[in-house]
């Protein structure tokens, strides 16, 4: 039987007068509130079709619409959209594809397809640098800054050369008649700005709208909901800004904020009941957060006992730390009779796993890695399933571009460019664009018959592909692009051969399903999209789960252990020195009236940012929570010394000196005892 809602959720909940904003605490139920207000909508009788509730992930989506599925019985036709924000804006693009000068069948670059096109730009792999140039890139589109007032506005030499790639990147994706994810929310903004009939039919589809996580939404995305729900002003947002961790993508406060001043009637309700945590850590995590400002004051509360003490573990080195985590896990599950998969450890940075997966595989406990590269995001993987993709859909532009451009024939952007320029103009694929008459006279001979021998080449694999065994033909296609020499050519010798060992495990495992389901290599090609869906079969094992506090952010686990709770790494603080005062030093060195040096405000923000972060952290915590901090860390060959983080003393709890001992020795003989305790007495003892 399901808990009884409590009164703020049901306020919020029956709440249909104006605008609505709910304050959700970590835990406080606000999937269980959008559901039920779903609910309550449609009794109230508005039609399901006509509402829309909008989410971030995926997983978030499907969980709110497994949910709904059991207070709501609809035919499919009339059932509410439950999606995120990119897969509303790709409905919108689509139906609106000719007005945006789109084709219909425009294409959707992923991350790895946009940065293979700002490195033709920018004229350089170096990986860091394109990350940078792309993230910038993004945040110009999600401020809806176009190109030439990036360039204008760039502050140095460094950004205008980003800006000249970013006008070039807009150029190239215009002519391939393409779209990133970005442009999946710039486009609808811009379109419902200045179509006000587009504008009127998505407002008359869309009468109600939920928005969950909105703390994390960015300027472009407020603009969106902002437009979607017009002078009718019928809407829920549901967000919590102590759990705001996503500015350095664009997420900005501001947009709680500019509610109240857009609406001046909203309607904010608190959820502060929260159903995980313990006494225990909610008030830990309470006095963490006070030392932020708050536009909405808020305090956790939870009826669900005092729960475990918190520790803190101080340890020598990161090694230490990672035996001190693991023999405390050991332990602690040992002696509960718990699950692995109620266990879970955060860190700041990746980096900081390799040592915590050390320490587990020595112990022989399961684990599972979140955040990592997938299998199926691997270049050579993509590389292949460029040329499945194209084969399953030939309309298919950015498999087109990726399989025609690799290996490398001598076709370059321009060429491109210059038939996605005509295929845009003919309403065509690039694949069917390349073959038409018409396109003769846009490019010279050599590349023009270039072109047409791989459009040649993969009719031939398709033709043989639908009537062949896969095996054979996939043999084949790897034989005719040369792959493997392509890898060697591309990459020192040790990189080259582990990537051709990913592509033959690859392969193997398309030929032993293809002989399993009697499939040919098109049907395999087919549910291609569907391949990626293999990375998540560890998902539901019982393991214990590593992961980067962001990538934590909406989960939840019994028992936490937080490690790397020093200054410099939680808070990281960039390219702040590590022994800057805190904030209660630095506003006693001068006159509260003094005014802020610029960068002070932004040491300010970043901290006030870092402190949600561990806000988030410590609230994915149920029952137990440990933090853990070292005198030393390793950095590539550097061992840095480190201090206590602030957090730790703001939540008044005690950063164990290094003169003590970490513990892991004790955890482990406590380990050995138990067991031997619970083996019994031994033949012939007493």
């Amino acid at each position: 039987m399901s808990t009884p809602l409590n009164p703020a959720q049901r306020e919020a909940i029956r709440y249909l007068d104006g605008p609505c904003l709910v304050i959700a605490g970590a835990g406080s139920g606000k999937t269980r509130v959008i559901t039920h207000k779903i609910a309550h909508l449609i009794d109230s009788g508005m039609k399901g079709s006509a509402i829309a509730a909008i989410t971030f992930t995926n997983k978030a989506a499907q969980e709110m619409q497994e949910r709904l599925s059991t207070l709501v019985k609809l035919p499919e036709r009339e059932r509410p959209l439950v999606s995120t924000f990119h897969s509303l804006g790709v409905q919108i693009v689509r139906s609106e594809a000719r007005s945006l000068g789109l084709k219909p069948s425009f294409s959707i670059l992923d991350s790895d397809d946009s940065m293979g096109i700002l490195q033709q730009a920018l004229v350089t792999t170096d990986r860091k640098l394109l990350r940078a140039a792309q993230a910038r890139v993004s945040l110009w589109k999600n401020a809806m800054i176009e190109p030439d007032a990036a360039l204008s506005g760039a502050a140095d030499a460094a950004e205008h050369t980003v800006a000249l790639a970013y006008r070039d990147y807009a150029a190239t994706l215009s002519a391939y008649q393409a779209v990133d994810f970005d442009d999946l929310i710039r486009l609808p903004v811009q379109l419902l700005r200045d179509n006000p009939a587009a504008a009127q039919r998505w407002r008359e589809r869309l009468r109600y709208l939920l928005v969950d996580e909105y703390q994390d939404t960015n300027a472009c995305q407020y603009e969106l909901l902002r437009l979607l729900a017009g002078p009718r002003r019928a809407f829920t947002a549901v967000g919590d800004d102590d759990q705001s961790i996503y500015g350095w993508r664009g997420a900005t406060l501001e947009n709680l904020e500019r509610l109240g001043t857009d609406y001046p009637d909203l309607r904010v309700i608190k959820l502060e009941q929260n159903y995980r945590s313990c006494v225990t850590i909610l008030q830990a995590a309470n006095r963490l957060i006070a030392h932020n400002p708050k536009l909405h004051e808020k305090t956790l509360w939870s009826e669900l006992g005092t729960g475990e003490p918190i520790t803190v573990v101080a340890c020598e080195n990161d090694e230490q730390e990672a035996e001190s985590v693991v023999a405390r896990l050991s332990a602690h599950k040992f002696e509960r009779r718990g699950l692995f998969a109620d266990y879970a450890i955060l860190y700041r940075g990746n980096y900081q796993s390799r040592v915590l997966e050390q320490a587990l595989r020595k112990d022989k406990i399961p684990y599972v890695l979140s955040g990592g590269t997938s299998f199926f995001e691997r270049a050579e993987i993509r590389d292949l399933l460029s040329y499945l993709r194209l084969l399953a859909n030939e309309d298919d532009d950015p498999a087109f571009i990726r399989a025609v451009t690799t290996p490398k024939r001598g076709i370059g952007t321009a060429t491109l460019a210059a038939l996605g320029e005509y295929a845009g103009q003919r309403q065509v694929s690039m694949f069917e664009a390349l073959f038409e008459s018409g396109f003769e006279a846009k490019l010279a001979g050599r590349q023009r018959e270039t072109l047409r021998e791989f459009g040649a080449f993969i009719n031939r694999i398709a033709a043989r592909a639908a009537r062949e065994p896969a095996a054979a033909v996939l043999d084949d296609l790897l034989k005719a692009i040369d792959y493997q020499a392509y890898l060697y050519e591309s990459g020192d010798e040790k990189q080259a051969a582990n990537r051709w060992s990913n592509v033959t495990d690859f392969v193997d495992w398309l030929k032993k399903r293809a002989d399993e389901d009697g499939a040919n290599l098109i049907q395999l090609a087919q549910t291609v999209a569907l391949l990626s869906q293999l990375d998540r079969r560890d998902e539901n094992l019982d393991a214990v789960r590593l992961t980067t506090v962001h990538a934590a952010k909406g989960l939840e686990f019994g028992h936490v252990f937080i490690v790397g709770c020093e200054e410099g790494l939680m808070p990281h603080l960039g390219g702040l020195a590590i022994d800057e005062p805190a904030e209660g030093d630095s506003a006693a060195a001068k006159p509260a009236s003094a005014p802020e040096h610029p960068d002070e405000v932004a040491q300010r923000v970043r901290i006030e940012e870092e402190r949600r972060l561990m806000y988030v952290a410590v609230t994915r915590a149920k029952r137990s929570l440990t933090l853990t901090w070292c005198g030393l860390r390793k950095r590539g060959r550097d061992a840095l010394k480190r201090e206590p983080s602030r957090f730790l003393a703001e939540m008044q709890l005690e950063a164990a000196p290094l003169a003590r001992k970490t513990g892991q020795g004790d955890a482990r003989e406590r380990l050995s005892q138990l067991r031997a305790l619970l083996a019994g007495p031994r033949p012939g003892g007493s």
